[in-house]
């Protein structure tokens, strides 16, 4: 990307700085949300399946100091961008570029205490077709759902845990694909506000894991009232997470 193109942008009430496209694939909530439900502790590794510029990855570090960090992302610019993220906000990571699918080899011989993933919303023949090539790829790659799973599970350490956040309306995918390579599942629906169904949904799963699946109640983002972009608003626990790097209890 060139200079002019980059937007750099505060997330956690200022406390995390990211350099992001104008237009292409820009984070919003869900990497915080997922970095704040990671369980991760100092000391402990963490993998990002498909990073893309590192909001995850950033946030995650800035609130577990001494966690590694490490990420994989298709496209080579955003990829760059998440080795400069991390840098600027004085983190160090392993970036690796390639399809999380076919992973290079030294990622092959690497394993994590957790591994996390926003994986594409959409299939690519059912999402709308998004104009700037990065985004499309965001929202609708390529790349099979079941392949994240298996690849999440394969680089997990024995009984680390795999978390991904979704869609509600692709939570039946998600678990059929969890289902035989992770166990101990466990389900957090996020609700966008009080009486609404939920939009977003935490799914977590422990390698080996032998423990029955487990419903969480949900969590409301947003308390009732019109709101413009949400900041004003967010429930007690939401506005923990989102302006001061909370923890989101899972």
């Amino acid at each position: 990307f060139a200079e002019a193109d980059l937007t750099r942008d505060a997330m956690l009430g200022g406390r995390v700085s990211i350099r992001q496209p104008r237009v292409g694939n820009r984070a919003g909530t869900d990497p915080v949300l997922l970095a704040a439900a990671c369980d991760a502790k100092p000391g402990q590794s963490v993998l990002e399946l498909g990073c893309g510029a590192g909001p995850a990855l950033c946030c995650l570090g800035a609130r577990v100091p001494g966690v590694t960090l490490a990420g994989i992302e298709l496209q080579p610019a955003y990829a760059d961008l998440a080795r400069r993220n991390l840098a600027e906000n004085g983190l160090a990571g392993t970036i690796w570029g390639g399809d999380l699918a076919l992973p290079p080899a030294d990622l092959k011989c690497s394993s994590f205490d957790h591994v996390i993933a926003n994986p594409p919303y959409f299939e690519p023949s059912k999402g709308l077709v998004a104009q700037d090539a990065g985004r499309g790829v965001g929202r609708s790659g390529k790349t099979p759902l079941t392949d994240w799973v298996a690849t999440a599970a394969r680089r997990l350490k024995p009984k680390g845990h795999a978390l991904f956040i979704r869609r509600a309306e692709r939570l039946p995918e998600l678990l059929a694909a969890m289902t035989g390579s992770l166990g101990a599942l466990e389900l957090l629906p996020l609700i966008p506000r009080p009486g609404r169904a939920p939009r977003l949904v935490l799914v977590r799963g422990r390698k080996d894991g032998r423990t029955p699946f487990r419903f969480h109640a949900s969590k409301v983002i947003h308390r009732e009232g019109s709101h413009r972009d949400g900041s004003d608003n967010y429930s007690d626990t939401f506005r923990a997470i989102m302006l001061n790097g909370a923890e989101l209890p899972f």
